[in-house]
Formats: structure tokens, sequence, C-alpha cells
């Protein structure tokens, strides 16, 4: 009889291989495996109507990253000056600040979606895309600031004490000496939030934007295989899921060895 054991990891959220443990067999690989059996035998065995899915949605596929990119880049800068907002001594600022994650946290993204496109859309005439971006941002742009504010506040005291000492200002203690501190303990949670934000771009699919989710959805009005058509939009999306997932967690490997020092 083998001796061999299998290990099974389990973990909350996305089980991610170790880049110490290249021979892991973990639920991660297990899904990204099976996802892409699933794809190429699904293609295979019947390629009307999967084969023509696939060549359909591409450009749903582009549309979908390029909303994720530009919302998840505007909504770290966003979320960076709501950080600082919400640890600013000034009451004011500290109250604007505040008010925006609570009345943000506070609605829903699909809501959201419906007021800047819609709403707004009364009195401003809003691009589809740029109400999608617009909206997404706004939405992320108040988590990452409660995200922001945690790493910073991470952070010893004793350091922001020293860089004082040794003359710089506010401004330049803080980008200089906190925030790259910080970042290490932000990158794990902002790495979850972009893929976080990257399956809430379905959403925007009501707004007319061709993503991945609203070319499924041409395609299958246009033959009516609703049932191949979203098993294989949501391969795709969990797909690109898992692959994210990988890339984040190599980011997180890059910076541990910068804790332990």
């Amino acid at each position: 009889m083998n001796d061999t054991k299998v290990k099974i990891e389990v973990t909350d959220g996305a089980a991610i291989p170790s880049s110490k443990d290249p021979g892991m067999f973990n639920a991660w690989r297990v899904t990204l495996i099976g996802t892409i059996i699933a794809i190429v035998s699904l293609v295979i065995y019947k390629p009307d109507p999967y084969l023509r899915i696939i060549k359909f949605v591409p450009d749903g596929i582009i549309i979908t990253f390029q909303v994720t990119f530009l919302a998840i880049a505007c909504s770290l800068i966003v979320g960076l000056f709501t950080g600082l907002g919400r640890l600013s001594e000034n009451r004011f600022i500290n109250l604007i600040a505040s008010v925006y994650v609570e009345v943000v946290r506070g609605i829903p993204l699909l809501v959201q979606l419906f007021y800047i496109y819609y709403a707004l859309g009364t009195f401003f005439r809003i691009h589809p895309f740029a109400a999608a971006v617009t909206a997404m941002t706004v939405c992320y742009g108040a988590y990452m600031g409660e995200v922001f504010r945690a790493g910073i506040q991470s952070i010893d005291k004793g350091q922001t004490e020293a860089a004082r000492s040794l003359g710089f200002s506010k401004s330049q203690t803080m980008f200089y000496v906190i925030i790259p501190q910080a970042m290490r303990t932000i990158l794990p949670p902002v790495g979850n939030e972009f893929i976080a934000l990257l399956k809430d771009t379905s959403l925007v699919s009501i707004l007319a934007v061709s993503d991945l989710l609203r070319r499924g959805r041409e395609f299958a009005t246009q033959t009516f295989a609703y049932f191949e058509t979203y098993t294989m939009v949501a391969l795709i999306y969990l797909m690109i899921t898992l692959l994210l997932s990988k890339i984040v967690s190599i980011m997180e490997d890059k910076v541990k060895p910068y804790d332990k020092k």
C-alpha cells in the first residue's frame, strides 16, 4: 500500500498556494485545474455553442478589465485621501471624510450605479462607461479609505516621533516614513478589494456597458442558449478571479521578507 499522503489545505477566502509549497495540493489548484478542464471539455465536446460563446465575449473581457483597472486606480487615490482625512486633526476635514464613508457604505453599489447614471443623468449627460467607473470609484474609494486608515494606524507612533525629531514636517513624515511602511499592511486587503471590484463590475452591465456579462447576455438573447452561455460566463469569471488571486499572492510574498526585518 502506498504511504504517500495528500496534504489538503483549508483557509479562509481564496486558498492560494504559497510559493514555499510548490507541490501542495490545495483548493486553489483544484479549482483552477477543474475550471480549465471544464472549459476545454465543453469546447471540444460541444463546440456549438460553447466555442461560439468564447469567440463572442473577448470584447466584454477587455471592457471588464478596463473598468476594473480604471476604477481601482481612481479608488486608490480617493482612498488615500479619505484615509488621511479620517485621521486628520482638522475636525471639518475629518467630518467630511467620515460622512463620505458612512454614506457610501450604507448604500448598495447597485443603487449608486443607478443614481449616478439615471438620477444625475437628468442634469448631466453621462456616458455609461464613465458612469460605471465613477460609481465603482465612489463605492470602493470609501472602502479603500478604511484600509488606508487602518494601515496607517498600525504603524508605531515612535516612527512619527523619530521622523519629527529629525526635522521632517507632518506631510514629509506621512509620505516618506509612515505610508511606505503602511503599504506592507495595506497591500493584502487592497488585493482583496481589487478582486471584489472585478466581480462587482458585472453590475455595470445594467448601464449598457458591454462588459463580459453584457456580451454573454447579448449572445443568450440571440441564440436562447441561456444555460450554456451563463455557464461559460461563470467559468470565465472564475478563471480570471483565480489568476488575479495568484497575482495578489505573489505580491504579498514579495513584501513578507520585509516584515521580518
